[in-house]
């Protein structure tokens, strides 16, 4: 395959094409081979060039937008279906070098040979040009995948994200405790009660312990809403 077609796909312009087609080699081509590098040491590489430039750019992009969220948005990002779909976009696929077994058995369509693909060319990129080479050629691959806001469906329930936000206000945990059982066995109705690092207490109710505790840590997260919000106000006559 002409390699210029990839650099073309991909904007940058190797001085050593060597990096290149060694990102592409898998190493079961550089098994049969016998004297072949394969990409697996790049795949490193790239792994954490691509993780830096993107926490770079959510954090610029994002100003206010916490931690927790930034690194969900960043491994939405990253994550392998996420860099497959890439690899597809840029027809990847065409330029990798595999053994006849792992063609065999359908390796140019895998997503996690395309995502680790993708790691190594950017590895390579970076090996060739450098970080800023490597963070131009990020930066417009993953131009139009940002999300238009920083808030991604939630992916953790209302007690996950209550620990989180107070371990982040507070550097410490809410307390849990069970504190009425009401109806008769097969319609028992909960009762949890979650306390706050600072002493505020909510409840909950539903058919478990799990989802009292959900319904309870929910109350708590629109408690802590307001209070952030109430703490980020200047007082009066400032």
């Amino acid at each position: 395959m002409n390699m210029i077609e990839l650099e073309d796909c991909i904007h940058h312009r190797f001085s050593q094409v060597k990096h290149l087609e060694m990102a592409l080699t898998h190493s079961s081509f550089a098994n049969e081979q016998g004297d072949a590098m394969d990409n697996e040491r790049l795949e490193f590489l790239g792994d954490a060039v691509l993780e830096l430039c993107i926490s770079e750019e959510a954090y610029k992009r994002y100003p206010h937008v916490p931690e927790g969220s930034l690194t969900r948005i960043r491994s939405n990002l990253v994550k392998e279906k996420s860099l497959a779909a890439i690899a597809r976009d840029l027809e990847l696929e065409r330029f990798l070098r595999l053994g006849k077994g792992e063609e065999l058995q359908g390796g140019r369509d895998r997503d996690s040979l395309l995502a680790d693909a993708f790691e190594a060319v950017m590895g390579a990129v970076f090996l060739d040009g450098g970080f800023e080479a490597a963070k131009a050629v990020i930066r417009d691959i993953f131009r139009e995948r940002w999300p238009e806001t920083p808030e991604l469906p939630e992916t953790k329930d209302f007690k996950s994200r209550l620990q989180e936000e107070t371990q982040r206000l507070f550097q410490e945990r809410p307390l849990y405790v069970l504190v009425d059982t009401r109806g008769p066995e097969h319609e028992k109705i909960f009762e949890v009660e979650t306390t706050l690092p600072h002493g505020e207490k909510f409840t909950g109710a539903g058919t478990s312990v799990k989802k009292a505790e959900q319904t309870a840590a929910r109350a708590a997260l629109d408690w802590l809403a307001e209070y952030e919000k109430q703490e980020h106000q200047e007082p009066d006559g400032a």
